[in-house]
């Protein structure tokens, strides 16, 4: 790119000088990229799972994201819930004065056990405080209950005996099967019925601002992210799958709930999805939370809950006003032992 003149001066023309430094920025460019890409890890065990299974997230989604708005509504006219928010006391204010039956389903199997007792007392603190509410819980151990808790007016439990369904992924595909057959039996006991997971931990008021229709919650870590970062089912072949052009947000199975007709809707539609996979063998990406999301796009909920009705400590959660039920499940993922012994994970 240099030469000599005649008289052996060196001279660099301004083309040379353009095409020279344009070389340097495509060096450094490269160099910082590669220093970047090297950086980020995913924290979540569920993106372990996608990358060693499918290899097709992309690792610059996991970056967390920058502050989310808060809109008080999705696109579709749904209201996306904040616990403080004015439409939520409003709504709180005109159910309140109203006798509401509803019920709180839980599945409660294997070591699962230990966290039953915390789940109910939890709820009886702040689980709409003065609504007549019925536990149900699912288990295989009924004398994990033994003895009875203390529950405070209006509020009675039903245990419900299932068959011993070892094994995480086991179960995770046969709950919809089993909610669906309890909220059959259920028939006009209650209004509403929600499901929650029994490693939920209820830490501040969960009120009459929940109930609709069909409720969703907002799954904490992808709240405010593109849509592509999304763990969506993409298998053509599988009954779960979610096409490109499809999905609003992503919806965690750990909370959601509604009409005790629409529930069963759900919960049928969502079984039998998983059966029809079943009998071709495959098993969706993210199990019975696939099938959940593939439901809620073709019947879009009335009530989106947002992430402070299921959150965790995470480096991917986006920060929310209150936290108001949390996740000890996925928190003692990342507990050291010491920790995990304080907080009886």
């Amino acid at each position: 790119m240099f030469c000599k003149t005649p008289t052996g001066a060196v001279r660099v023309t301004r083309i040379q000088l353009v095409l020279c430094c344009t070389l340097l920025s495509l060096i450094i460019y490269f160099l910082h990229g590669r220093k970047a890409a090297t950086g980020v890890e995913s924290a979540h065990p569920i993106y372990h799972f996608l990358e060693k299974s499918r290899g097709r997230i992309k690792m610059d989604t996991l970056v967390k994201a920058a502050e989310p708005q808060t809109p008080p509504e999705t696109l579709w006219g749904a209201p996306l819930v904040w616990g403080d928010q004015r439409n939520s006391a409003r709504r709180r204010a005109k159910l309140a004065s109203q006798e509401i039956h509803i019920g709180l389903l839980t599945v409660v199997v294997g070591t699962y056990a230990h966290f039953v007792r915390r789940f109910i007392s939890s709820a009886e603190m702040y689980f709409l405080d003065g609504q007549i509410v019925t536990y149900y819980i699912l288990t295989d151990n009924p004398r994990t209950l033994d003895p009875p808790l203390d529950l405070g007016p209006g509020r009675q439990m039903t245990v419900v005996p299932v068959a011993e369904l070892p094994g995480w992924n086991r179960l995770a595909l046969r709950r919809m099967a089993l909610v669906a057959d309890v909220i059959r039996d259920i028939g006009e006991e209650v209004e509403y019925i929600f499901c929650a997971d029994v490693d939920l931990e209820f830490v501040a008021p969960v009120g009459e601002e929940i109930l609709g229709d069909l409720v969703a919650t907002l799954h904490a870590e992808l709240f405010g992210r593109p849509r592509n970062a999304f763990p969506y089912e993409f298998e053509e072949a599988s009954s779960a799958c979610v096409e490109e052009d499809e999905g609003d947000y992503y919806y965690t199975s750990e909370l959601y709930g509604g009409l005790v007709s629409e529930m069963y809707k759900l919960a049928r539609a969502c079984s039998m999805l998983i059966l029809q996979d079943q009998t071709k063998g495959i098993t969706a990406i993210g199990l019975e939370e696939s099938y959940l999301n593939r439901y809620l796009i073709d019947h879009r909920p009335t009530c989106v809950l947002s992430p402070e009705y299921s959150w965790w400590d995470s480096a991917l959660v986006a920060h929310v006003p209150v936290q108001r039920l949390v996740s000890l499940g996925r928190q003692c993922e990342v507990y050291n032992e010491k920790k995990k012994e304080l907080h009886k994970c």
